[in-house]
């Protein structure tokens, strides 16, 4: 059937499912407090430039916007989260449209999308992640749309797209070299000589220019970042740990996205658009040699999403309404049963219920409670990197009142991560406390050159172990308070008033300051 003659686009239809994801997230977004993620990306706003040591520009931007529009509560903070999430469950039905799709392949592939736990957990935090997601589903809805019109108005929304991209996440770089590879393998290889795919890629070669001029004046820190996640975090995930996570992140939904993913690879239906089958396979192969973290291939599952919706209403497409609507069920209504352990849209004690009857009868899920440092925890690492930022901020405000005003002129206040530091900057302002002072990620950027009070509030993120390593440099110290929350992350992180540090600190402070900025 010709493209023009087809029947109508679905926007409305799509829009119910655009509204139940919104609805899903209001639910939960203002629970369990701020992610230590989301506190560094928060910070940003205060500090706009081209680049930072660990993301590109854009979460900065909209991390000001946010504030500025919405506030600083942790509703405020994820509505453009929820906003992005909302986009990607238009697009996902919009790519199904454009693959042949119809009510029901859009019902489906929406649905799957919306209840599998990778999406569920990843799109309402304040996270580049989420966003990241949106323009992977963007692209693919650009190039299938091109594919059937010919439009090469399409090419040049999706420079802008791969552009802005960039400037959101590294990983889109890596999604558009494996589009890229898989149009060179399929038949439609011959859209990458069209002189407006150059004109696209060009257009998104300007919009990332900044940051990468940005990352040459700063030592390119993106390799100094990549190089230490690999060290602190990525070799301790195995090829066969990264297989199973990808296979069992979406629950039930899986059968959904591996339908879709045959349908493209082998369909004729669907082989103008087979390169995003060899796309997917290409993404895969790399996350898997590199050791990468699951959620980094999440933006490529929508596209097998809508793929799998067509597929099952060609399968089904003489079935009757009963049959259809126990199909949607079978794949989308088991993944609300494991809601509460990525989504928090329970109170603190009925999640821990559900956690808990989790590792007792579905021990395939033993992952999701299983940290970084590789033990078996009561909450997910998430759940954990939310809570004990209000003990932290309470101590150190409770620390900077029991100093005299004139004390308080020569204090500074240091933390030793950026989850630390995020938190006491940003509750810090209602309390009228000075900036705090971090050597750890971007932090590094905005540090002053020497530590030269006579008061330091430092939190030791080893509840004192760091301070011996220089307790000779100081007259004193006593501790203020602790982390004590069993479910956080933090916990045992310690607040300690430093008294009259010598030289030798700043000293030690300096070389490693200047170290870090070289990185």
């Amino acid at each position: 059937m010709p493209y023009q003659n087809r029947r109508s686009s679905y926007a409305f239809f799509i829009l119910i499912f655009v509204a139940i994801k919104l609805g899903l997230n209001l639910l939960a977004i203002a629970h369990f407090g701020f992610h230590r993620d989301e506190f560094l990306h928060l910070v940003l706003a205060d500090h706009l430039d081209w680049g930072y040591k660990e993301v590109p520009p854009f979460i900065a931007i909209v991390a000001k916007i946010s504030s500025v529009i919405f506030g600083d509560s942790v509703f405020a903070a994820r509505i453009f989260p929820t906003i992005a999430s909302g986009f990607i469950v238009w697009f996902t039905g919009l790519i199904a449209v454009e693959l042949g799709g119809r009510k029901f392949a859009i019902a489906l592939a929406c649905l799957a999308l919306i209840f599998a736990p990778a999406f569920a957990a990843s799109g309402y935090l304040f996270q580049p992640v989420v966003f990241d997601q949106l323009w992977w589903v963007m692209a693919v809805w650009l190039l299938t749309k091109y594919c059937n019109t010919s439009a090469v108005k399409y090419l040049y929304f999706l420079g802008l797209v791969v552009g802005v991209g960039l400037l959101t996440k590294y990983t889109m770089a890596f999604f558009t070299f494996a589009l890229i590879i898989g149009l060179v393998f399929s038949k439609n290889r011959k859209l990458l000589l069209n002189r407006h795919m150059i004109g696209a890629a060009l257009l998104a070669l300007l919009i990332f220019l900044p940051n990468l001029i940005w990352q040459i004046q700063h030592h390119l820190p993106v390799i100094t970042h990549m190089h230490n996640l690999r060290e602190q975090q990525l070799d301790f995930i195995k090829p066969s740990d990264f297989i199973m996570q990808e296979l069992t992140v979406n629950g039930i939904a899986l059968f959904v996205w591996l339908t879709g993913f045959v349908f493209l690879l082998f369909s004729f239906r669907l082989h103008k658009f087979q390169f995003l089958a060899i796309a997917f396979v290409l993404i895969f192969t790399f996350l898997l040699v590199m050791n990468g973290k699951n959620y980094y291939l999440f933006g490529a599952f929508p596209m097998l999403f809508a793929a799998g919706g067509f597929g099952f209403e060609r399968w089904l497409k003489t079935s009757g309404p009963a049959l259809r609507g126990f199909v949607i069920a079978v794949f989308t209504i088991p993944n609300l049963l494991l809601f509460p352990l990525v989504l928090p849209v329970l109170p603190l004690n009925k999640t821990l219920a559900a956690f808990r009857i989790a590792h007792d009868k579905l021990s395939f899920l033993s992952f999701a409670t299983r940290w970084e440092d590789h033990k078996q925890h009561a909450t997910t690492q998430d759940y954990g990197d939310m809570m004990g930022w209000d003990e932290i901020t309470a101590n150190v405000v409770k620390a900077w009142n029991s100093l005299t005003p004139e004390q308080q002129k020569h204090t500074q206040i240091y933390a030793d991560n950026y989850g630390e530091a995020g938190a006491v900057h940003h509750f810090g302002k209602q309390n009228n406390l000075p900036d705090v002072i971090s050597l750890n990620s971007s932090f590094t950027l905005w540090a002053p050159d020497s530590l030269n009070a006579q008061y330091i509030i430092y939190v030791d993120d080893q509840g004192g172990g760091n301070i011996k390593t220089f307790a000779q440099h100081l007259e004193s110290y006593h501790k203020v308070g602790e982390v004590t929350n069993p479910l956080a992350v933090e916990k045992g992180t310690g607040i300690f008033i430093l008294v009259h540090p010598g030289p030798q600190l700043n000293e030690r402070y300096s070389k490693e300051l200047a170290r870090k900025r070289l990185e």
